[in-house]
This record gives C-alpha cells, structure tokens and sequence, in this order.
C-alpha cells in the first residue's frame, strides 16, 4: 500500500512537472521514501495520463524552492483578480480615454433610480413605468388653434414693416417657432435685437387682436387632464406665446391649478423643432427626459420630442393620421388614451437603461472565391 502527497502546478505556457514522494514498503516492512518527477502530457476527465518515470534531480531544494515561488504567483494572482471584481471601477474615465468599453450587466443601470431618497418603496416607484411625466402644447393640443389668424397676422406686420407678402411655404416653415427666431433667421428682416424684440411684440398684440381672447378646449382634451390629475402624474404646459398671454388664457378657461409647470416664449431661446423647450419643461418637473412624454400635434413636435429621447403622441386633429406617423401613438382625440397606454410607452425598453445609443456595426462584404470570368480574343481580328 502506497501514499502519496503530490503539488501539481499548471502554466497558461504548457504543463509544469508534478513532483512528489512515495513510500513503498520493503521485505523487512520498513517504509523507505522514494522520490519521482513525472511530465504530465494529458488530461482525460479525470485521468492523468503522464510519461515514464524520470531520474529525481540531486537538487531537491532548488526544485521545491522554483514550486514554492510557483505557487505564490498563482495565489497573488488570484487574490489581485478577486480584488479587482470587488473593487468598481471607473468605467466612465477608461470609455472617454478610450482604453476600454463597459461590459453589458444585468441588471442594466437604470437612470430613474435615485439612491438618496433611502427609500426603497419610493425607488421601486421611480424605476417603475408608472413613474411618468407630461408635457402639453398649449395650442392644437388643449385649446383649438387657428392657423389662418396667424398667417394673417404675419401678413399684417408684413404689410406695416413695408415688407412684401411672405410665401406660403415661408408660413410654414414659421408654425411652431418663436416670434423672434422666426423675424431673425428666417423671414431675415433684422438682426438688430431691439428691432426684432419691437416686430415680435407687434406681431402678438395683432394676433391677439384677431384672436379676440375667445378659447375653447379641444375634443377630450379637458376630460384627459382631469383623469392625469385624478393619477396626480405631474404635468407642464409649453407654448411660444409670452406668459402673461399664456396665464391669462389659462385663468380664462379654468386650469391654471392644473399644470405644475409652465414654460413660456420668455423662458427658451428656440421653438420647435428645438427639443429645449422640451427639456426645460422636464427639468422643472425634476424627472429624466426619458419618463416624459410629450403631447403634440405636428411633426416639429415628434422630432423635437425624440430629440430629446422623450416619447410623443401625437393628437391628428390638423394632419391626417398616416402624416404623423413618426410618433409613438398617435390618436385623434386625447380621451381616447387610458393611463395603460402612457405607462406602456415607458415600459422596460426605454432608452433610460443603459446608453441609449445604437452599437455601430461594420458591414463586411463576402469574398468571391470563384475566379472571374475570362473572355479570349483573337488576335486575328486586328490585322
């Protein structure tokens, strides 16, 4: 019967040799201690298959001294992978120096979170869809617009500035956009700020004039709010009028206490297609870009929205529905939508987890191996 006590070391390199010592007993039943070193050549399973035995090197200590050394790299080496997996590191410095990219996880990081509330039914709520946000247009979304008092109203200021008549492709590529940005940059009638302040202003008051500060809701735009306010889901309200005519037409008809935030042509250098707007409206609302919803009626307001990595429905009561079809939903009147749906558009697939940005892929294009046709001509044919 036989003992033996073996250390087996192995190298990313090739095998190491596995030393060891066997007692054997001899006719006398003393035990006498024989030395071996073997090459381990394969594993099957569990079976070491090794080649012929080889003479014991004379060097006893200096073999055993090399194992010893062997085995404490092996150790440092596994405690420094284990500290490292412990340790977080700073993914965010090595992906901007380009040295490395973050490694997918799951759970993927969810920016809803918010650990300092300390709180963990309050986070469970925030990281979960009904934890949503929405943010109104004023006109063509809860009251009725009229695009011909606007266009008349730019026809007007035309004809006092001594300007000529705006196209009508002009007109619409005005819809949506601040007084000012529109007079600036696109009409191009001043640079001068306090010239385009004066033509802005002007313009409002004859708008105004032609309006006659007579407001109506639009089909199933009031029962809608009434039902956000019922889930008390915050909301804010964006317009490019100035905010005194803002607040007096929404005292007018009645909801002025229904809107926590209220971001008016005062507050924001751009319109639409501008996602600023947009953003300034969730940032007072104090929740990320992806929990908010916005709700419009033209194709501006989709990409603005999307610019913004914000979902949007669209409400088609001035385009047909097949025209905005670039939104998230789109619906004819706002009542038609349950509180299901929005919590649907913020389900587990937003954009909120992880990087939100698409993984660029390198197109490869597949080699012909077959040879290319050969075409023979004949000589002959030249002379």
């Amino acid at each position: 019967m036989a003992v033996m006590e073996s250390i087996a070391t192995t190298s990313l390199l090739g095998h190491s040799p596995l030393h060891g010592r066997v007692s054997v007993g001899d006719i006398s039943g003393k035990q006498k201690p024989i030395s071996y070193r073997v090459r381990v050549t394969e594993f099957t399973g569990r079976r070491i298959v090794v080649s012929p035995l080889l003479p014991r090197l004379k060097a006893d200590r200096l073999v055993n001294l090399g194992v010893e050394a062997r085995a404490i790299e092996l150790t440092k080496e596994v405690h420094a992978y284990k500290e490292e997996e412990r340790s977080p590191k700073n993914w965010k410095d090595e992906i901007e120096a380009g040295i490395v990219q973050k490694p997918d996880l799951w759970p993927p990081e969810n920016r809803a979170d918010k650990p300092s509330l300390r709180n963990p039914r309050l986070r469970h709520e925030r990281m979960g869809c009904g934890w949503i946000a929405a943010i109104f247009e004023w006109e063509g979304v809860i009251i009725k617009d009229n695009p011909e008092l606007e266009k008349q109203a730019w026809l007007t200021l035309a004809e006092e500035e001594g300007r000529s008549p705006i196209p009508a492709f002009m007109l619409r590529r005005i819809e949506g956009t601040k007084n000012e940005q529109a007079i600036s940059e696109i009409l191009c009638w001043s640079r001068d700020p306090a010239s385009v302040k004066r033509m802005a202003a002007r313009k409002e008051e004859i708008y105004q004039s032609l309006q006659g500060g007579v407001y109506r809701f639009c089909d199933g735009s009031s029962e809608f709010v009434d039902i956000l306010m019922h889930y008390n889901i915050p909301m804010a309200l964006v317009s490019t009028r100035p905010r005194k005519t803002l607040e007096a037409a929404m005292r007018t008809i009645g909801i002025e206490e229904c809107f926590s935030a209220i971001v008016a042509a005062e507050d924001v250098c751009r319109g639409k297609p501008d996602p600023e707007m947009f953003l300034y409206a969730a940032q007072l609302l104090e929740f990320i870009a992806e929990r908010c919803i916005v709700f419009g009626n033209s194709n501006q307001t989709v990409e603005a929205a999307h610019e913004a990595r914000m979902k949007c429905v669209a409400v088609a009561n001035k385009h047909l529905v097949y025209e905005l079809r670039a939104a998230d939903l789109v619906v004819r009147r706002l009542d038609e939508l349950s509180i299901v749906d929005l919590k649907n558009l913020a389900d587990i697939e937003s954009p909120e987890f992880g990087s939100g940005e698409p993984i660029p892929e390198m197109e490869i294009e597949e080699e012909d191996d077959e040879p290319l046709p050969s075409t023979a001509i004949d000589d002959g044919i030249f002379w």
